[in-house]
Parts: structure tokens; C-alpha cells; sequence
């Protein structure tokens, strides 16, 4: 066995190894859920921040008690087309939110999405607002977690129908808190404070988001990010949850809260593989944005911090806010950063290639616009990927089919060199100068075409668009593998397949896998086999390895898989036909055909 035949036996060993392993170590994710409380003691602080450079140290709100909670507390309903929910008067806060039109999963009776959770249910999750007293005022005369608003005029969130929320403090100063919400997910939030003490009084408006323990169905995947997101001053920064662990946020001990001065734009927040909240101050405004996390009750958050406000005796002031609760919709998003919430689209997770996911998912898009279908849109941009790489795909085929006519004088240099390789490599080099032919042409189609296929991958498994996609038929679902099973025939037999696992599950393979198999191996055919038996060998199993392989990958990603296969198989034979090789693929099949059974014999 020569030194290519064993190199061949050993990538080919390696690479199913690795595959063996991937699935070993990144199985698709089983939820989880932490056992966590829900809220802090009585004693320690919602907010102990200190001020911009050059003010004191302030404390402000104290969170509500353990055995507080929300669900109780009078509350003010949230109703428009894609959101229901309530505030709860109790502290003012948004926590309890669902999105409609997105369910839990493809079943008609499935439940909506719920997002935000109320202190004293499992996995709390909410929004809130308030005011860190500087001077003039105690903290105990500014709102709190425990505070009691009432409502001034309308009792209903609705788009166009605004809610505000009024609290006295009985020394003379009143806090408003007008809530307005738009026909999407935004949220935006007023704060004002009429001053009609005989002091002048020194304020810092906050907002904050409190997630209690991490997300029952954190995936944990590395293709995906999830945790705290913010951009500042144009700058993107994100950290899973096992980083915030390292923001531990202490009284006695100190903090090692991670705190940026944004200078004038920027948001912050959490985001989870579909949806997202996000705290974002007003465009051109500077703020200190945190991330902490509470390791005694397991809890992490988000804050921004605004600079002071002063109002003199008999003044007023007001600050205004925003509130994203909902769905990462690119389109949606997108419209936000249009209106001046810069570098909001990059919430979606793009990841290190997002110079080709980014437009890769644009094209999508708008094909998805004018077809109607995600499925017919993936096969239409796999037409516009291989038409843009028509050029190198023509230069490579034309250079395998050139090679093709040069087989006999390669076969008679081996034959001539005697065993001795290095005068075989000369004398093939001089072959290929001669007759203007690269080898190497034929791996620059291949080789781009990882990335692209890495690339849609993380568009098909990171953005919302494509969950719960139909196609045709039975893919129902093109972010997830095909629902139908070898099992039981397709399902022509009348049971279920059983679930088998993120490994053995790829035995359970589909249709569009076997198709994707059969595909491949068309496109082989259309030479013929190599003349060396390891080589043959190993291209005559790589069909059915990829086949198993991909048998569990996103419905989306396997109908592009075919898709690009068909595409170059026709490519390819129409232009071998072109410089004069005409591929036999019928006869081609039946060779190979024949030598199985002439294996099988002997």
C-alpha cells in the first residue's frame, strides 16, 4: 500500500471518527432546570451602583422579601396582536408577558410562548424602573420593589392607548410612570417626578431586567450564543451565563459587576435562541450599562443607569426609556435599527462568518418574500450561490475533464517511472504544463463551499424565520431533521418509531437523507470508479456515510445539500459534454454493479 492509499485510509478513518465523537460531545440539548429561588432577602439592594465619576455612592431599591410575591398583586392587563400579559401594580413591574403567534411547539392546542414570568413562579423573569436617590431625598422615599402604584385613567395596555402609574411618597414629591407599547415588541417607558418639597432633590433613573436561574431550555450549543447581549458605542459584546457567574455582585465582599460607560448609543439585555429582552435608553444618550449576578439566590440582571437628574423646588422632570420583550423577527429588529437603536440586528447570533450569514440571510429573505415558501426560497438561493460560483465551478470541470483525456500518458508515465516517485511527479508536472491543465482547480469549488454550507447552517439553526417553516408534505418544520422514518416505512406502517437518541436516532433516516445519499451518488457516476480498489472503495461508501451523517441535521440544511448536488450534477455533465468527454453515468452504474457481484464470487 503506498504512502496516498494509507494518507486516503487514515483522513477518511479520522474524519468518521470525528463525527462519532461530535455527537458524543454536542448532542442535540435535553432542557434543563435549575432549582433556584426566585427573589433576595428584604436586605439587599436591586440596585448599589455607584454614580458617574464625581458623585457619591448611591443605594436604591430594595428588592422584594422571599416570600413576596407578584401573582398576587393587582395588575393592569397587556392586550395587542402580539402580546398579552400584565404589569403588576406591586412595584410597577412587567413580568409577565406571552407572544402570540408562537407556539411551544407545532400542535394546534400547544401554548403560546410565554416569555416573562412574575417574582414567585420558577425561572422569574421580568422588567423594572425606578429612581436611585442622590440628594435631598432617602431611599426609602423613592418607589420600591414593594411599592403600590395606582393607575390614572386607562386600565389597559393597548397599542395607541397608553397606561401611567402614580405614587405619592407623602413628603411632597409624586412619581409617574407612563407605559405606551407600539404594534411590535417595544416597549417605551416615561418616568417623571413632580418635586413640591422646599428642597432641591438629586435623582438616577434606572431600568433593569432580573432573570431568576438560567432558562429552562438553555440549549448550550456552540453555534449558538445565548446569555447577556449589549452593544456600546458600537461595540458588540456578549457572555454566556457561566460568564455572568463570574459578575458575582456582593455587599460585604465587593463586586466584580462588568460595567461599561457608554458614551452615546447602546442596549443591553438577554437573549435566548428565538427571543430577547433588551433594556435601551434613548438614541445619543450616555448610560451605565451592567451585568451582575446574585450567586445566593442565583440571579442574574441587567441594568442601565442613567445620569443624575436635578429638579429644584416646584420643578418637574421627566426620562424617557425603551423595552424590548418579544421575538428576534429580522425584519422587526431591523425596522428598530432603522429608527436609531444602532446595531440592534446583531442580536441575532451571526457569528464569525457574519460577512456571508448576514446577506446569506437578506436573500433568504427577500426570496422567501416573493416565493411564499422558506423551502422553495433555500432551493432558489442555492440556484443564486452556484450561478455566482458558475465560473469556478466551469474552469475546475473543465480541468477534470481535460485530466480525464490525459489518463492514458498518466498511466503510461507510472508505468515508465519504474516505482520511483519523485520522477513520476516531474514528469506528471511537465504533463500538466504541457497541456495547461491545474489538479488543483477542482478542490477551489469544493473548499468554498464549507464555509457557505457552515453559513447556512447558522442561518438555518439560529434565526427565528425559519422555526417551524413548512415545506411540502411532511416537512413541516425545516429547522428540524425529517419527521419521517425508514422505521416504519414512512410511515405506510401504522405506528410511531420509536426515539432512539441523539446517536442511534441516525439510523431512523428519513427521506430527504436517503435522497440527499442517493443524490451524491448519482453525481460520482458521472465518472468512472477509480482504477485504485482503496480509493474506490472509500468514494463507493462516502454517499451513505454522509447520508447517516446528515440524517439528523435540519430538514432546511439537507433540501440545499440536494439541491446544490442536482445543480452541479448537471453542471458538471453538461460541461464535460462541452469540451468533448461524455460521461457515462447508466454505464458507469452498471460497472459498478457488476464488480460488486464479482466480489460477492469471489
Amino acid at each position: 500500500m503506498d504512502d496516498q492509499n494509507r494518507n486516503l485510509i487514515l483522513a477518511s478513518v479520522l474524519s468518521f471518527l470525528v463525527i462519532i465523537v461530535w455527537f458524543i460531545l454536542f448532542p442535540p440539548p435535553e432542557p434543563t432546570q435549575r432549582q433556584v429561588e426566585d427573589d433576595f432577602s428584604s436586605k439587599q439592594n436591586e440596585i448599589d451602583d455607584t454614580a458617574l465619576p464625581g458623585t457619591d455612592t448611591v443605594q436604591t431599591e430594595t428588592a422584594p422579601s422571599t416570600t413576596s410575591t407578584d401573582q398576587e398583586a393587582p395588575r393592569l392587563a397587556i392586550a395587542t396582536e402580539k402580546l398579552s400579559g400584565t404589569i403588576s401594580l406591586k412595584g410597577g413591574r412587567i413580568d409577565d408577558l406571552s407572544l402570540l403567534g408562537y407556539k411551544v411547539e407545532l400542535k394546534e392546542e400547544a401554548e403560546d410562548i410565554t416569555l416573562l414570568r412574575p417574582v414567585g413562579q420558577k425561572g422569574a423573569y421580568y422588567a423594572a424602573y425606578g429612581w436611585a436617590a442622590l440628594s435631598g431625598v432617602e431611599p426609602s422615599e423613592v418607589p420600591n420593589p414593594e411599592t403600590l402604584w395606582t393607575v390614572r385613567g386607562n386600565e389597559t395596555l393597548e397599542l395607541n392607548s397608553p397606561v401611567t402609574l402614580v405614587w405619592k411618597n407623602g413628603k411632597n414629591l409624586t412619581f409617574s410612570r407612563t407605559i405606551s407599547i407600539d404594534d411590535n415588541y417595544m416597549f417605551t417607558i416615561e418616568q417623571g417626578v413632580q418635586n413640591n418639597s422646599n428642597t432641591e432633590i438629586v435623582l438616577r433613573p434606572y431600568g433593569l431586567i432580573r432573570r431568576s436561574g438560567e432558562p429552562k431550555d438553555l440549549k448550550n450549543f456552540f453555534i449558538l450564543h445565548e446569555g447577556l447581549v449589549r452593544m456600546s458605542d458600537e461595540n458588540l459584546a456578549e457572555d454566556s451565563y457561566a460568564n455572568m457567574r463570574d459578575y458575582v455582585f456582593n455587599d460585604r465582599e465587593g463586586t466584580n459587576a462588568e460595567r461599561i460607560e457608554v458614551v452615546r448609543d447602546g442596549w443591553i439585555g438577554f437573549t435566548d435562541h428565538f427571543w430577547m429582552t433588551a433594556l435601551v435608553p434613548q438614541p445619543g444618550s450616555s448610560f451605565r450599562s451592567t451585568g451582575k449576578y446574585y450567586a445566593a439566590a442565583d440571579i442574574y440582571q441587567v441594568e442601565t443607569v442613567l445620569p443624575k437628574v436635578s429638579i429644584a423646588t416646584g420643578q418637574n422632570a421627566t426620562v424617557q426609556s425603551q423595552f424590548f420583550a418579544g421575538a428576534k423577527d429580522w425584519s422587526i429588529i431591523r425596522t428598530y435599527e432603522k429608527q436609531g437603536v444602532k446595531g440592534f440586528l446583531d442580536s441575532i447570533d451571526w457569528g464569525w462568518f457574519f460577512f456571508l450569514t448576514k446577506p446569506m440571510f437578506f436573500v433568504l429573505h427577500w426570496l422567501n418574500l416573493y416565493i411564499g415558501n422558506m423551502g422553495w426560497a433555500i432551493i432558489g438561493l442555492t440556484l443564486l450561490i452556484k450561478a455566482l460560483l458558475f465560473p469556478l465551478a466551469y474552469k475546475s470541470y473543465v480541468s477534470m475533464a481535460k485530466m480525464k483525456e490525459l489518463q492514458p500518458e498518466m498511466e503510461k508515465l507510472k508505468e515508465n517511472s519504474g516505482g520511483d516517485r519523485q520522477k513520476l511527479q516531474q514528469g506528471m508536472m511537465e504533463l500538466y504544463k504541457k497541456e495547461k491543465v491545474n489538479p488543483a482547480s477542482g478542490c477551489l469549488p469544493i473548499l468554498l463551499q464549507i464555509p457557505i454550507f457552515f453559513s447556512l447552517y447558522k442561518v438555518i439553526f439560529v434565526t427565528l424565520e425559519l422555526r417551524h417553516a413548512p415545506w411540502i408534505g411532511w416537512i413541516v418544520d425545516l429547522s428540524a431533521p425529517d419527521p419521517s422514518s425508514i422505521l416504519n416505512l414512512f410511515g405506510i406502517l401504522p405506528y410511531a418509531p420509536p426515539e432512539l437518541g441523539p446517536i442511534l436516532g441516525i439510523i431512523s433516516l428519513g427521506i430527504l437523507p436517503i435522497l440527499l445519499g442517493i443524490s451524491m451518488w448519482l453525481q460520482q457516476k458521472l465518472n468512472p470508479a477509480p482504477t485504485d480498489a482503496t480509493q474506490a472503495m472509500i468514494f463507493a461508501w462516502m454517499p451513505w456515510v454522509f447520508m447517516f451523517m446528515l440524517g439528523t441535521f435540519a430538514s432546511g440544511l439537507v433540501v440545499y445539500w440536494i439541491a446544490n448536488n442536482m445543480i452541479t450534477f448537471s453542471q458538471q455533465y453538461l460541461i464535460m459534454r462541452s469540451q468533448g468527454y461524455k460521461p457515462d453515468v447508466f454505464g458507469n452504474i452498471m460497472k459498478s454493479f457488476q464488480k460488486n457481484k464479482s466480489a460477492k464470487k469471489g
